[in-house]
């Protein structure tokens, strides 16, 4: 079946409602489908309507002829030479390439979505008079499919390279494929390191924390002119420029609106960002605390009582937070979907690394190093809702006072048991959730979970079919028309089979693969001082995401739309400012959690006096599990006082080492520019292409006064009569030669 598209149109909503509606439904129904068709077939289309999976969803395949995409190419051609794009993909012979299959998926797809200004038909999805068109998608390839699988299940990945994945797909998938595979290689360096330290080193170590920022710093910018390269590779360097209009933009918006607008959702981000920070902090509090002083009944079940409040809570809050993000983008009146798609994203990472990073900052910054503290104010405030303010109250006896009996009997009241409550490998133990629990969860969820949930839907669609005798009238209704045959034969009704099948998937969205491997990359780069081993779990994952990747694109969603794009957007300055703050984090914990006593932290000498800020380093090395000593909250709170001190000098190098971060960047920017864009082969051939275009464009125009011959040396040889005839005499006589040989003969 030739077939490009397909158009799923929801005829009548599936919620019960009122005959009357039901009837004013179906009547706008057949006035929309009548004008869909209509718009189609105006625009040169072929499109016919099938009946869907439900009574009242049809689907409209859409095909478009040769000719059509030819003018579609010519156009497109043309739009690109006025906006400074290349003509037709770089390749190295002068030949045009055959046009691919996600070529032409994306010119008819824009054709029939983008607004009329632009050139296309108006057909949008979701706009106020389309409405009842629910989507518009392509169909899979079956045959490159079942090779894509068999190479990743074999280990023969060579053998579907970025272009096959760009021709089949598009350039944004196949940037971000070729983005994971570049990822997954980068950090095999940082594994060979993390081995290292994990076996030799120590945690909290200053040379594998300068190590891991550089290489953090070094893959940003190294990347940055790799997506660069692919873009000329694929064609599609400066793709923004010929972007089409959203058909939700209004043109006569005002850019100080849109600005101002972008501003008001700024409050409304960071309120949700400290609501979101509140609330996962109680949650801390409480699991770190509250449940290891509980001990009434059912004390060994309520340590999972704050996964429970964090499952049932946090998810909620984040649909909330998409819901307003969604409308306050929609609302900033973008232009194109690319700047739709960037603003939408950063407001969503910026919930992804709360949520992502929170947890393991608060064990960092927080619990280990005022743990011991912290337990004895909730142990004081659970016995009498007081808490003491100088270090003499919060040592005190807590048992002294009249109401310990019963306090007793549910919570740990002992003072003296603070220390022995903390837990000292639990930003380890976090890492390790991070970056291995959460792996497996994840490939299950991709691989699989759509699994399980089809083998219930058939389960639940086969109990309701009416030749068991529990179906429905819509089960009759559906049986009806699955017995009947279709016009085609047997080869239409699997292709309808296969159609009906591919539009109950879900649309693939490359956001949530691009936000696990940057969520990825903070771990490795911020974290992994604590514990070394996330970098070489890291490519282990992601060897096994590819493969997830894959068998998700293929088998769980829909084919992606291919979307022509130069670059990974946002995501590209996410990564920059996570290396950025990964400088500023890992200074901060190697100058708190560094062992003292190890020369490559300090010179200082141990055998002399010990100050108030040398002591509290010791408590913080010792909470983390490398010594025992004494609390921090010593007599009259001098080792509180200490305690602040040293953790206003963290932040003090957390600022020195973020301007020496600056200093790196740019340092590492210029030499890969240097090294990896400037003599490029893509570059000398995007160069020499410009050229040959621009000298083709010279002599279409007539009458070119200058002769350059192709291999650009400059002038061709011409008379010395032809270039001024009227100067003969004067040009004819040279008296250089005469002059240098005087010289001579007068010496």
């Amino acid at each position: 079946m030739d077939v490009d598209f397909v158009i799923s149109f929801r005829a009548s909503k599936k919620t019960s409602i009122s005959k009357k509606q039901t009837k004013d439904e179906a009547r706008k129904a057949e006035i929309q489908y009548s004008r869909l068709l209509e718009t189609l077939s105006y625009g040169g289309l072929k499109a016919v309507g099938r009946r869907g999976d439900s009574l009242g969803h049809l689907l409209v395949f859409v095909s478009c002829p040769d000719k059509l995409v030819q003018n579609l190419i010519i156009r497109e051609r043309q739009s690109d030479f006025l906006s400074g794009l290349p003509v037709t993909p770089i390749t190295n012979s002068n030949e045009s390439m055959p046009l691919a299959p996600s070529d032409r998926l994306r010119l008819v797809h824009a054709y029939i979505t983008s607004i009329p200004s632009d050139g296309g038909l108006g057909v949008t999805p979701g706009s106020p008079e389309w409405d009842l068109v629910e989507s518009i998608f392509c169909l899979h390839d079956k045959s490159f499919n079942e090779q894509w699988i068999h190479a990743w299940t074999t280990s023969k990945i060579a053998s579907v390279s970025d272009g096959r994945i760009r021709d089949q797909f598009g350039e944004s998938v196949a940037l971000y494929f070729s983005f994971l595979d570049s990822y997954t290689r980068a950090l095999v360096l940082p594994a060979m390191i993390g081995i290292s330290f994990y076996f030799f080193g120590t945690s909290y170590s200053p040379i594998y924390s300068i190590l891991t920022v550089l290489w953090s710093i070094g893959f940003v910018e190294w990347w940055r002119v790799r997506e660069r390269l692919i873009s000329l590779r694929f064609g599609t360097r400066g793709s923004f420029r010929v972007e089409k209009r959203r058909a939700q933009y209004d043109p006569k918006f005002s850019w100080w609106k849109r600005e101002l607008r972008m501003l008001a959702s700024v409050p409304v981000i960071l309120g949700f960002a400290a609501l979101l920070f509140a609330l996962m902090t109680g949650i801390f509090v409480f699991e770190a605390f509250v449940t290891q002083l509980y001990t009434g009944p059912g004390h060994k079940f309520i340590s999972f009582s704050p996964t429970v409040l964090f499952v049932i809570l946090v998810p909620r809050l984040v649909a909330v937070f998409q819901l307003c993000a969604q409308y306050f983008t929609q609302w900033e009146n973008h232009a194109h979907h690319s700047s739709y798609n960037s603003s939408l994203t950063l407001k969503t990472f910026i919930f992804t690394a709360l949520i992502a990073y929170l947890g393991p900052a608060l064990s960092a910054f927080v619990y280990v190093p005022f743990g011991e503290g912290l337990m004895r104010i909730v142990q004081v405030w659970l016995f009498n809702g007081i808490v003491p303010h100088t270090g003499s109250q919060m040592n005190a006896n807590l048992t002294d006072s009249s109401q310990a009996p019963q306090k007793a009997e549910f919570w740990d009241v002992d003072a003296s048991s603070a220390e022995t409550k903390l837990n000292p490998g639990r930003l380890k133990d976090q890492m390790f959730a991070y970056t291995v629990t959460n792996q497996i969860v994840n490939t299950f969820v991709e691989i699989g979970l759509p699994y399980v949930l089809r083998k219930i839907t058939a389960f639940r669609t086969k109990k309701a079919d009416p030749s068991n005798g529990t179906g429905s009238s819509l089960g009759k209704k559906k049986v009806v028309f699955e017995d009947e045959k279709e016009k085609g034969g047997q080869a239409e009704k699997e292709f309808l089979d296969q159609a009906r099948a591919e539009a109950a998937l879900p649309e693939y969205d490359v956001f949530g693969d691009y936000s696990e491997m940057v969520i990825q990359f903070g771990y490795v780069a911020l974290w992994s001082t604590s514990w070394p081993l996330p970098p070489v779990m890291a490519p282990l994952n992601n060897l096994l995401k590819l493969s997830s990747d894959v068998f998700k694109i293929t088998v769980h969603e829909r084919r992606p739309t291919p979307v022509r794009t130069d670059t990974i957007g946002p995501w590209l300055e996410a990564l920059a400012f996570l290396s950025w703050l990964a400088a500023l984090t890992n200074s901060a914990l190697v100058y708190l959690f560094c062992p003292r006593e190890h020369s490559q932290c300090t010179s200082s000498d141990f055998g002399g006096s010990e100050s108030a800020i040398e002591r509290v380093h010791r408590h913080l090395v010792s909470t983390a599990g490398k010594e025992g000593i004494d609390g921090i909250w010593g007599e009259h709170g001098k080792g509180l006082g200490a305690t602040k001190e040293l953790l206003v000098m963290a932040l003090l190098v957390a600022l020195a080492a973020s301007h020496g971060y600056l200093i790196v960047r740019s340092i590492m920017r210029h030499i890969m520019e240097r090294l990896l864009w400037k003599g490029s082969e893509e570059v000398k051939e995007r160069e020499r292409d410009e050229r040959m275009v621009k000298e083709v464009f010279l002599k279409g125009l007539g009458g070119v006064g200058v002769e350059v011959d192709m291999d650009g040396n400059g002038f061709k040889n011409v008379s010395v009569a032809d270039r001024n005839v009227e100067g003969v005499g004067f040009w004819d006589h040279d008296e250089g030669m005469d002059e240098i040989n005087r010289i001579s003969k007068e010496a």
